[in-house]
């Protein structure tokens, strides 16, 4: 698989303001149907964030400034909000919007409304921001199955009004289906669409073959894995490495499957060459695993959010607003004020992140805790913690700003570097988290900061504020960001 295999280190505790996130690819079958015919420009594979809405604010310059820091060239927006689409102008970042459900009944039923719609959030942006496609609804079959039949009419009323805007052949249309609408999945040699659906999918996938759109498909091995176990290995879901013994075989075609989202991918393959298509790529919207949740869900731990992005691709979002269960709100990678959930190593995967390889980590006093309660972790860290506060002491290097919160991100920090930057020693009942931005300002040096003393100049990750810029200033610090997951295209080759 053509996905960059990555190794991941320091995971992060949680916290309550996190961004939703799912990971999103564009993979082709690993092996059952080579005769696909993938349209050129849908070979390179990509990644990416999908943005959400389900969030504390929004600082649309802020997040396209993160967004180019860290060489991420494509994102998707779960709606078309107006202020971003005007903010990635002349960015070269190429943007999918999307249709809410609640807009399906409009724009299905009426050409006339498509039209605006097209115009409203296409036309007047486009070419400055690089819309590439647009994704109408989502698991709109399984979730609100009322609104089926006005799905492809809705599809179909945008794509004949980007053919009026001339515009069709440089922004596909498609809609993201949830992996129930497939049926014995494994082995995927014997998948098959669910019939209750056969009257919308089968012209639907006639309209993507013909306007050389993706099938777009929300898969997690997640969810395969809490459904069936027992049955289905973790680590086959985990992408972890498999002796032969251990891997999945599809008995009708011999073909060894080393984790649970290639067989995904080719179930949805051959349910589409059940239906005489083979020239439509699958577009997997969404993916991922949660870093926690409550106690039924033992499994959404943080290391095999880790493993599994770690294996897979990049980072992601969480959003702070999602209902429970836990695992909901915390698919992603970063917190509101773009600290890691947990760090990747992704070296060798080309410029996307551009501080994905650092291993310099730093623990500090989340925003907007309560002094009280900052005060006593404070005193923790300092007394039973035995982290050096010597530097916090008055006229020592340290002790400006004069504030609890000053105070207690160099504590935290020093207990965090001095346990090695273990999991868990920055968490301090929920008031620290971690980042890879150098906490360091002026005379003052933290520990495990690449700054060494005074006139030397630290060495700067992307995701760095100024010297002397408190967090609060930092990218999305007020919890910006829905949803940000990763979007990954790329064809997948041919297995052996």
């Amino acid at each position: 698989m053509p996905v960059t295999s990555m190794s991941s280190t320091v995971p992060l505790s949680s916290s309550s303001s996190s961004l939703q996130s799912s990971i999103f690819l564009f993979p082709q079958s690993r092996g059952l149907y080579q005769e696909n015919k993938i349209q050129e420009q849908d070979r390179d594979p990509f990644v990416g964030f999908n943005i959400g809405t389900d969030v504390s604010s929004l600082l649309p310059p802020d997040l396209v400034k993160f967004l180019q820091t860290q060489k991420i060239n494509h994102i998707r927006l779960y709606d078309a909000d107006p202020e971003l689409l005007k903010a990635l102008a002349k960015t070269k970042i190429r943007v999918i919007i999307s249709v809410p459900n609640n807009q399906l009944l409009a724009i299905g039923s009426s050409n006339a409304t498509a039209a605006s719609w097209i115009g409203r959030n296409v036309v007047a942006y486009y070419p400055e921001t690089l819309i590439t496609a647009i994704s109408v609804g989502d698991e709109v079959l399984t979730t609100v199955p009322s609104s089926a039949p006005l799905l492809l009419p809705a599809i179909e009323s945008l794509y004949n009004a980007l053919v009026a805007s001339n515009l069709h052949t440089q922004i596909k249309v498609s809609t993201p289906h949830a992996a129930s609408i497939m049926m014995d999945t494994f082995p995927p040699s014997q998948a098959y669409f669910n019939q209750t659906w056969l009257s919308v999918m089968s012209p639907l996938l006639r309209f993507l073959s013909k306007t050389g759109s993706p099938l777009m498909m929300n898969l997690y091995p997640y969810y395969v894995y809490m459904q069936n176990k027992g049955v289905v290995p973790l680590d086959n879901c985990l992408f972890e490495p498999l002796t032969p013994a251990k891997e999945m075989v599809d008995p009708n075609t011999l073909l060894h499957y080393t984790n649970v989202l290639d067989a995904m991918l080719d179930a949805a393959y051959v349910s589409m060459k059940n239906l005489n298509i083979s020239d439509v790529a699958v577009l997997v919207t969404e993916t991922g695993w949660p870093s926690q949740g409550d106690k039924m869900e033992p499994h959404a731990t943080i290391d095999n959010a880790d493993t599994y992005t770690s294996n897979l691709i990049k980072h992601l979002f969480n959003e702070d607003k999602r209902a429970k269960p836990v695992s909901e709100a915390s698919w992603g990678l970063f917190y509101g004020n773009t600290t890691p959930v947990y760090l990747l190593h992704v070296s060798g995967s080309g410029a996307f992140l551009a501080n994905d390889t650092t291993n310099k980590t730093y623990c500090v006093a989340m925003d907007g805790v309560d002094v009280k309660t900052l005060q006593a972790a404070l005193d923790w860290a300092c007394g039973p913690g035995r982290a050096n506060c010597s530097e916090i002491q008055p006229g020592e290097s340290c002790y400006q700003p004069n504030n609890v919160k000053g105070h207690a991100s160099f504590a935290f920090n020093s207990y965090y570097q001095q346990e090695g930057r273990a999991s868990g020693s920055c968490d301090f009942k929920g008031v620290a988290m971690i980042t890879t931005t150098d906490p360091s300002h002026g005379s003052c040096i933290f520990p495990g900061s690449k700054k060494v003393g005074n006139g030397t100049q630290t060495v700067v990750n992307s995701t760095q504020v100024a010297a002397g810029e408190t967090s609060s200033r930092s990218l999305l610090s007020r919890g910006f960001c829905a949803s940000m997951m990763i979007l990954v295209t790329c064809v997948l080759l041919p297995f052996w």
